[in-house]
């Protein structure tokens, strides 16, 4: 008896043991099940609402740097990754022909001037011209009413009397003239004051024309960033069409994320995004929203664009870029360079939201009144040199 039951003694532990583990294989049976259920719910919840996609580059303005007149260049003042502001002086040309082109204007300016001026004297002397006329035309009027009273009574021969009556006869013909002279010199002037006659006008705008060209051969940047692919050097010939660098301000960014087209059904401009890029890593991440959707696919405005109708075609999902505006004080604190990778997550559960623009944008996208030059100094040297030489 004592045999037996040390042989059974150790029957409840193993009982045991096989209970616990079909304890513990339940209890992770139904933690799965539960953290399955949970998975299912958050993703009916949040995760269904969320379309995300690791095709998506930094995108941003690159200001192409031209000249807008034709020269050598003497100076390149700043190079690649420099800061600079709007209105520096990115380049200098040489300044010799556009200096002579301005000088001659000037002095063109000033001969019209001289000109005009007189022409208007001469109308003075046209109208005293006018008055000695028509006074010998008085003379010689009275001259032959006298002798034709003489002649009446054979006082006179008939020669003296032609005669009288012939120089009534040129001096009418003189006034004339005078006349005719005088209003010829009129049709010039007009009236008209000095500094707006047409000519002087003409030679003024000659002289703004080459004043611009002369300022012009200082490249200035329109905005401030920074330089980028430059390509100009010391002593080129350049002009209006040659690029010379670009100027990349950090301020204009935005993403171009391609979303497949069976992630854009429930995307809607407003929506709110998340951006994490490669440089900053998971430590950074980028608060945005949906500006716009593209109006075409990648492959449609591609230069060689998909021809599938001629029969050799295999059905290619294709990608449509949107474009995600991001926190502007978020890319200030951590700045994104153009073309870095990133991934992009837009959160598609509200579709308030307008596929396409519905209002016409009423501002300027961008800007910059930098190239626009004030023309008060020239017009202060015009005004000189009429004044100068009016007389």
């Amino acid at each position: 008896m004592s045999e037996n039951a040390a042989a059974q003694a150790p029957q409840p532990s193993a009982t045991n043991k096989k209970r616990q583990r079909k304890t513990w294989l339940l209890i992770l049976t139904a933690l799965f099940i539960l953290v399955g259920v949970a998975w299912l719910v958050y993703w009916f919840l949040v995760l269904r609402h969320h379309q995300e996609t690791d095709d998506a580059y930094v995108t941003g303005n690159q200001v192409q740097i031209m000249a807008q007149v034709s020269g050598s260049v003497t100076q390149v003042n700043f190079d690649g990754t420099d800061l600079v502001k709007a209105g520096d002086v990115l380049v200098i040309l040489d300044k010799t022909d556009a200096e002579q082109a301005y000088e001659r204007a000037k002095t063109a300016l000033a001969s019209s001037v001289r000109q005009i001026h007189q022409q208007i004297i001469n109308s003075k002397q046209y109208q005293a011209n006018i008055t000695l006329r028509q006074t010998q035309l008085n003379q010689a009027t009275n001259d032959y009413k006298r002798r034709q009273i003489l002649g009446s009574v054979d006082a006179i021969g008939r020669e003296e009397l032609q005669h009288a009556k012939d120089a009534v006869e040129s001096a009418r013909a003189s006034l004339e003239v005078a006349v005719q002279q005088y209003n010829a010199n009129q049709a010039m002037v007009l009236n008209t004051p000095l500094e707006k006659q047409p000519s002087v006008l003409q030679a003024a705008a000659q002289v703004r024309d080459a004043w611009l060209a002369l300022e012009r051969t200082q490249i200035r940047s329109p905005i401030t960033g920074y330089v980028s692919r430059r390509s100009v050097q010391v002593g080129a010939q350049i002009t209006p069409s040659t690029p010379l660098m670009a100027v990349v301000p950090a301020d204009q960014i935005w993403i171009d994320a391609n979303f497949k087209e069976t992630q854009l059904a429930d995307m809607r401009i407003g929506q709110s995004a998340t951006v994490v890029s490669d440089m900053y890593g998971d430590d950074v991440v980028y608060q945005g929203k949906v500006a716009g959707l593209d109006m075409g696919t990648g492959s449609a405005f591609s230069l060689l664009p998909a021809q599938n109708a001629t029969g050799n075609w295999i059905k290619v999902v294709q990608r449509l870029p949107v474009r995600i505006e991001l926190d502007p004080k978020q890319v200030a604190e951590h700045p994104l360079r153009i073309g870095l990778s990133t991934l992009v997550t837009v959160d598609t559960a509200g579709k308030k939201g307008a596929v396409l623009a519905e209002q016409a944008r009423t501002t300027p996208a961008y800007t910059s009144n930098v190239l626009t030059l004030d023309l008060a100094p020239v017009n202060q040297v015009i005004a000189d040199i009429i004044r100068t030489n009016a007389g």
